[in-house]
This record gives structure tokens, sequence and C-alpha cells, in this order.
């Protein structure tokens, strides 16, 4: 639990304000009860009205206090839950990145972590910790107050606090523990299953599973119905429960009140004083049945933070050059991983910078993969990576995805506007800064022709928009980063050849810009690069201008005479 709590322990002076408020509320609401109690039972004997002031001003004191104390106790606990979610949702989302680049795991027990079980440490502040420490210290308070007015009424008021302090939530715990722990497990299926309905349905219905996977779904969620409605039942009686403790405790503290010779007055305020008592007490069950429920949720985010990756090293005290750098790769190997092997095997790459270099290969050659050691997005099983002469072993990780950006196979349309799409990648954008980019990445046309332009809304995943227009909404979106390093995997895919060759040829020769690695599998563009680069099996094989590659026979010859037969 110490990653999840990490994020937790920075605040923990706004939570401590926040316990301290919320206790100094529940005691104003004793004390308004024992000194209301007190002054109705001592107002009908009709004494002098000097001897009611003091008790007049306590109730107006205490009613004034608890309400600004609970509204303080409310704004502290939730800026804290708020500001502590902030933080974990990012570690949670670091942790499944990291996570993702080795193991496989569903996009549905993703949206589970990131969702319903970081919102498990918001109930863990919110309905567990912050009742629990006010209900134990008005408890103490309620039989400090019974034991001055009648002692004897004490004791039947610890008892009665006691039961319902420990014994209901007890339990709350035991019988709402089977039902809660089914809700979170068919809670977290009925994720996976709903988003394979929802992002899987035009593949499912062209293999005629979409009947099937809607059913599971249909299961899943009556199954939650039912777990949900059991927990709904024991809720319920453990309410009742608890009223029903309130009340005794009440009538048995007025009772021994009585029985020890206590006068009209004593018996009001021990009376009143055990009910409050025990009624600050009473969201223990709740708060127990609620713990029940998290407790699951809060062990996953905790073991997927566990499994993170150490924390980035520390900032260097220099800073990378500006502008184009040079990239360096100094015998680098990457492994496949369980299949064996290398994606890249001893690869050497200098690219001077400013350069626009061209990689190109047979699929599997590594190309990707290439990209992906120079963004930082892959570390390599040995050898060294470079950006302007600085190792990027020894650079914040941070900083080496500001340098290095550009457009990956798997990037990602995110469902808001076209403005908002291109923007992530420069948030303090100009309108002309925007259409430049849009319009080199022949954007520009497709905007001016949807029906909200700019402000037009896209799916997810660019849902809506045809395969050639959501590769030029994220062409664009790189091409405004503009960072030092751009990287651009096939850039011009499920463009036409017309269009995918004039692309590419501009982004080899335009002016501006920072260095350039471009991965394509089109070569009738590649005479404007500086340079081009053949991978074959994890193997730089050629190196040189595309002129001079097709002068000689070699694996960059193949590819050009392969393309031309496609053609």
């Amino acid at each position: 639990m110490s990653g999840m709590w990490g994020a937790v322990r920075p605040h923990a002076g706004r939570l401590l304000a926040a316990a301290l408020a919320g206790v100094a509320a529940e005691l104003c609401g004793l004390g308004l009860v024992a000194a209301a109690a007190w002054l109705i039972a001592r107002a009908a004997q009709r004494p002098e009205l000097a001897a009611l002031s003091l008790a007049i001003v306590a109730v107006r004191g205490f009613a004034l206090a608890k309400g600004s104390l609970r509204y303080l106790e409310r704004l502290a606990g939730h800026d804290v839950a708020l500001r502590a979610l902030a933080e974990l949702r990012g570690r949670v989302f670091d942790a499944l990145a990291a996570r993702r680049r080795d193991v496989a795991s569903r996009d549905g027990d993703a949206l589970t972590r990131m969702v319903s079980d970081v919102d498990a440490v918001q109930d863990l502040l919110l309905r567990c910790l912050l009742p629990g420490v006010a209900a134990v210290v008005c408890g103490v308070a309620g039989v400090v107050v019974c034991a001055v007015a009648v002692p004897a009424a004490a004791v039947v008021a610890a008892g009665g606090l006691l039961a319902a302090g420990v014994v209901v939530p007890w339990a709350a715990w035991a019988a709402g523990g089977r039902a809660a722990v089914r809700a979170a497990a068919e809670r977290e299926r009925l994720a996976v299953r709903a988003l394979d309905v929802l992002e899987g349905g035009a593949q499912l219905a062209v293999f005629g599973a979409s009947g099937r996977f809607t059913a599971a779904a249909r299961r899943s969620a009556g199954r939650l119905a039912d777990a949900e409605r059991a927990a709904a039942r024991v809720a319920g009686a453990v309410t009742a429960a608890g009223f029903l403790v309130q009340g005794v405790t009440a009538a048995g503290a007025a009772w021994a009140a009585m029985r020890a010779g206590g006068d009209e007055v004593a018996v009001a305020v021990v009376a009143l004083t055990a009910l409050v008592a025990v009624e600050a007490v009473l969201p223990l069950a709740a708060a127990a049945q609620r713990l029940r429920e998290v407790l699951p949720a809060s062990r996953r985010v905790a073991e997927l933070l566990a499994s993170a990756p150490p924390p980035p090293r520390p900032v260097p005290p220099v800073p990378l050059p500006r502008g184009p750098l040079a990239v360096d790769l100094l015998g680098v190997r990457v492994a496949y991983g369980e299949r064996g092997g290398y994606a890249l095997d001893g690869v050497d790459l200098t690219v001077e910078r400013g350069r626009r270099v061209a990689v190109v290969g047979a699929s599997g050659a590594g190309k990707s993969t290439l990209l992906a050691v120079v963004s930082g997005a892959v570390e390599p099983v040995s050898g060294t990576v470079r950006l302007g002469g600085h190792d990027v072993a020894s650079r914040d990780p941070g900083e080496v995805r500001s340098a290095v950006r550009g457009l990956a196979q798997d990037a990602h349309v995110f469902a808001t506007t076209v403005r908002g799409n291109l923007m992530l990648a420069r948030p303090d954008a100009t309108q002309a800064q925007l259409e430049a980019a849009a319009r080199r990445a022949r954007l520009l046309e497709v905007v001016e022709g949807l029906p909200g332009g700019w402000d037009t809304v896209v799916g997810e995943g660019g849902r809506g928009l045809s395969g050639g227009q959501r590769q030029r909404l994220l062409l664009a979106r790189a091409l405004l980063a503009d960072p030092p390093v751009l990287v651009l995997d096939e850039p011009a895919e499920a463009l036409d050849a017309a269009t995918a060759d004039q692309i590419t040829r501009e982004l080899l020769t335009l002016p501006g810009g920072g260095t350039l690695l471009l991965v394509t599998h089109r070569l009738a563009a590649l005479d404007a690069a500086d340079e081009v680069v053949v991978l074959d099996r994890g193997k730089v094989v050629q190196r040189g201008r595309h002129e001079d590659l097709l002068a000689r026979p070699g694996a960059y010859r193949d590819l050009w005479e392969s393309e031309l037969l496609t053609t």
C-alpha cells in the first residue's frame, strides 16, 4: 500500500485538518444536544434567567460552530481526496504504460484500474478514515459526559457504543463481505465485456459473434445487479440494527440514571447525550461495509504500483541543447522478449543534427523498434542511445519524451474536437500554427469540409473519420509538436500513392524543423532524403543516398524492384 498512500502523504496536513474539523464538528453536535437537554430540563424548573444564560450561549455557539466546522471538514477532506486521486491516476497510468510494454493487458482491465479502482482511495479517505476518527473521539466524549452527569449511566452508554461501534460494524463486514467481493469481481468482468462489445462491435459483427458477446455482457450485468441487491439488503439490515442499538442505549442510559437517583435534568442530559454519541458511531458500520468493498480494488492498485519501474532518475543539471539534436545508437540490442532473439541486433547508427533520414526494410526488420528506442518508449538490453551527445539513460524520461516526439503506429485519436486532438501536441498553438501543420499533412481541406470545422467532434479512436483522414490528423499533430527530433512511423499510410509520395517528399525537403527519422515502405520519394538506412533482421545492412543504393545490388534495390512489381 506504500505506493498508493504515497499519493496521499504530500497532503497529510490537509488530511489532518479535515480530521480535526470533523472531530470538532461531532463534538460540537454532542455539546449542542447536551447543552440543549440541560437547558430545556432546567428551564422547566423555572429558575432565574441568569442561571440559564451560559447554557443559552453554549447552545448558540455549538450550533453555529457545528455547521461551520462540518463545512470545513467537507472542504478539506474532498480537497485532499481529489488531489490524491489526480496524483494517483497519473501514477497508475504510468504503471499501466510501463507494464503494457512487457506483458499483455486487456483494455477493460486497464479501464477498471484507471477509474473504479482508483476511486477506492477517495472512499477510503472520505467514507472510512475520517468518519472512523470522528466516531472514536465523539464516543469517548459521550461516555465522559454521561460519567460526569450520572456515573452509572456511563456504563450503559459505553456498552451501547461498543455494540454500535464494534459489533454492528463487524456484522456488516462479515455479512456484506461476500456480496461486496462478488460485486467487485462482476464489475471488473462487466467492464471488460462491455468494452469488448463497444470497441470491437464491427469485428464481432463480421465474425457473427455480436449476440454471444452481448449476451455475456448482459449476464454479467445481471450478476452484478444481484450482488448489489444483496449488498443493499445487508446495508438495510445493518442500518436497522444501528438504530435499534441507538434507541436501546438511550433508553437504558435514562433508566440507569433514574435508578441511580439522578434528577430530571441529569436524566435528560444522559439520555440525549447517549443518543447523539451512538449516532456519531453508527457511520462505522457503513464504513466497514464500504471498506470490505474497496479493499480488493485498493490491493489491485497497490500491486500495480508495486510492479511499476523505479522512479525516474534526477534531472541532470545540464539541459539538452536547443534546436535539432544529433542521434547516436551504439551497439543497441533490443530483445523480442519471450520469443527469443533480437528485434535490433547491435545497431550502430549516427544521424547528424538537422538531417532527414529515411529508414526502410521488409516487415519485421526492426524499423518501428528503432524509432521506439530513439523516443525512449523501449529500453535496449544493451548498447547506448545518445541525443545531442548526451546518453539518454542518464536523462529524465520526461525530458527525452519532450525532445523526441512524432507519429507511432499505435497513435491514438481521442473523443474530442479536431482542434483538441491537435492541441494535445502544443496546447499554446495559435490558429496559424494549426493551419500550417494541417496544410502540410493535407488535413486542411478535410477540416474545411467537416460540418463543424475545427470544432467537429470525432469519436474514440477516430470514429467518424476515414482511415486516410485519421492518418492526416495524426500526422498534423506530430508536425505541430515540432520537436528537436521528429520520428514518423509510416506517416503516409492509408493514403493514395500520389498523395503519400507528395507528403513524404515534402517532409524530407521542406526547410525548418528538427532532425527527422522517417520509417516508410514507399521508396519513390526517397531521392529527397539526406540518407536512407536499410534494416534487415534487426541489423543495418545498407545506408547511403537513394541513387547510390540503387546503383549497386543489395537489399535496397530488392525493395525497389519489389515496389515496382506491386505498383
